[in-house]
């Protein structure tokens, strides 16, 4: 009984704790945003000038007529849909050449060189190539926002694969297990936290990169 009241006791405890972390982190971030508000509220009266800098106010009045105008939640909804499928594309192409370049050397040295020269190009450089391409529409935009997004989601998912120990190969392979095997049970959800890391970049500088 003891032991039991102490496993309760313990739990509620770290329960209680991990409560008061939250609120305290919100509480920082209440009074982050209460500084920054403070500071341009502060600025814009300084400046006293509604077209450099409008007062918090304002802004937050047009932000409100902007979210309920019909007009602004259509386009947002259609910019919400090119970052969707650009997002779709990026993990299409960047996860199995990943996992390719994680696994095997010789892709590695085969492609990494190629890959890594392409992703030094800056994103707008390819804006002509791509009106070319794809001609006036999404096409363009959300071949940008694929691209932006294909070499986080390939270097992420090399990481995770080069992560995982060997001890887990070795294992599988002295029970038998074959490469589907493998890839299933020990390469998948090795790569798991780096894939989800990946996709968080990819889907932000997809964002970034809407033309």
């Amino acid at each position: 009984m003891d032991n039991n009241r102490a496993a309760v006791y313990n739990g509620s405890f770290k329960y209680a704790e991990i409560k008061k972390q939250d609120i305290v982190e919100m509480l920082y971030k209440l009074i982050m945003a209460g500084l920054l508000f403070g500071m341009w509220q502060i600025a814009a009266m300084r400046i006293d000038s509604q077209l450099l800098l409008p007062y918090p106010a304002v802004t937050m009045k047009a932000l409100l007529e902007c979210v309920t105008d019909a007009e602004t939640v259509k386009n947002i909804l259609i910019t919400l849909g090119r970052v969707m499928k650009g997002f779709v594309f990026a993990m299409l192409f960047g996860l199995p050449l990943g996992f390719l370049m994680g696994f095997s050397r010789l892709a590695d040295k085969l492609l990494g060189g190629f890959i890594d020269s392409i992703r030094q190009v800056p994103i707008m450089a390819w804006v002509p190539l791509t009106i070319v391409w794809f001609g006036i529409g999404d096409g363009p935009t959300i071949f940008l926002i694929a691209f932006s997004g294909i070499f986080p989601v390939i270097l992420n998912t090399i990481q995770g694969v080069k992560g995982i120990s060997k001890d887990y190969y070795n294992a599988a392979r002295s029970m038998g297990a074959g490469r589907i095997s493998i890839f299933w049970n020990i390469i998948l959800p090795g790569s798991l936290p780096d894939i989800l890391t990946a996709a968080r970049i990819a889907i932000g500088a997809g964002w970034m990169s809407v033309i």
